[in-house]
């Protein structure tokens, strides 16, 4: 069974904290990026979501968003699922999409990445 409290991190060395998981599913919790896209220093941004509630067999999804608004004007949603190989290590899987703000709508096409 995969447990998604706890600290995370990925490949490029960023840090997620999920702190609270609510019976129905809901979580709350931090993120620390080292990637950012004004080069600034990385600050602590808050991140909710919701897993999938499954019964005991078999790997649950969940989604969360980021509001990167301590440094950026843009907000990421994940989506991924919680995997647990042979020797008990949790893994989470995702892909993302971040959405900064433009100008105008005719800048709207270099918004998402």
């Amino acid at each position: 069974q995969c447990q998604l409290t706890g600290l995370w991190r990925n490949d490029q060395d960023s840090l997620m904290e999920i702190s609270v998981l609510r019976d129905n599913g809901d979580f709350q919790g931090q993120y620390l990026t080292r990637v950012t896209l004004s080069g600034s220093c990385a600050q602590i941004s808050p991140l909710s979501g919701a897993q999938q509630q499954l019964g005991e067999e078999g790997w649950p999804t969940f989604a969360f968003t980021v509001r990167w608004d301590k440094f950026s004007n843009a907000t990421t949603a994940f989506v991924g699922q919680c995997f647990v190989d042979a020797g008990g290590k949790e893994t989470l899987s995702t892909m993302w999409l971040l959405r900064e703000a433009v100008g105008s709508l005719e800048e709207d096409w270099k918004a998402t990445r």
